[in-house]
């Protein structure tokens, strides 16, 4: 069972209950680095032996995006980047100024939406059934904005909301969560199901948030943080079972 915000504390989540940049990174991480661009270029069917259907996959021999729908599209001249093996499910939304990291899933009615500002995703990281990750432009009340900054090995959870704030590397965002601009999760942290973040609020990590408002709970047990590794991987595993499926489908 997942952790929410009314079950008792002793309960652990589940795995399966979701150009250059204009701003400089909050952070140097391991997916900065330049990725390829989405549809920057389109092998032939006989190539990359992927179904004609309007899936997004990597061919298994290929480190080149195949891109066959405009759920994944440029804006003013942004093009989102990915990572190797980047699994993005048809029906979700990824738009503008974004960065996803080797091995990102992104699953049904997700919306990433880098249009005022960066979004970056660490290796691993998955984006659950749809959550909304978004950001917010630089003007006279907040003049750097805020982009989106989330870590390697992070478990985003269905109808999760993330808006212009920093998520450490192995955070759990639990089903129906919000963190608004400005806020801070650090590493190995657990945002409960329909707990909420106000604005600007630094964290310290290695707790259980849970609430509306927020409440510091308790600490991470050592069941948890080995689940903040086994979470993703497992994420990992059923994306590549997607990606493989459509790479062996007859033409």
């Amino acid at each position: 069972m997942e952790i929410s915000s009314t079950e008792t504390h002793e309960q652990i989540p589940t795995p399966f209950s979701e150009a250059p940049n204009p701003v400089e990174p909050v952070r140097d991480t391991p997916f900065s680095r330049d990725r390829p661009a989405i549809g920057a270029c389109v092998l032939s069917h006989a190539q990359t032996r992927i179904k004609a259907t309007t899936l997004l996959s990597y061919s298994k021999n290929s480190d080149i995006l195949q891109t066959m729908n405009s759920h994944i599209r440029s804006y003013r001249g942004k093009v989102p980047q990915t990572g190797h093996r980047v699994y993005i499910d048809t029906a979700a939304t990824v738009i503008g100024n974004v960065t996803l990291g080797n091995d990102v899933s992104v699953w049904p009615g997700a919306v990433i939406r880098g249009d005022m500002h960066w979004i970056k995703l660490g290796d691993r990281t998955n984006v659950q059934d749809n959550a909304v990750l978004h950001v917010t432009h630089a003007g006279p009340y907040n003049p750097d904005g805020f982009p989106l900054s989330i870590g390697e090995d992070v478990v985003i959870g269905h109808r999760a909301i993330l808006h212009g704030c920093i998520v450490g590397n192995r955070v759990l965002i639990a089903n129906g969560a919000i963190v608004n601009d400005g806020a801070v999760i650090p590493d190995e942290t657990i945002i409960a199901a329909g707990c909420v973040i106000p604005p600007g609020k630094k964290l310290a990590g290695g707790y259980v948030y849970m609430g509306n408002p927020y409440q510091q709970r308790r600490t991470v047990t050592e069941n948890e943080r080995r689940f903040f590794r086994y979470a993703p991987q497992a994420y990992v595993k059923l994306k590549d079972e997607y990606l493989d499926a459509t790479d062996s489908s007859p033409p």
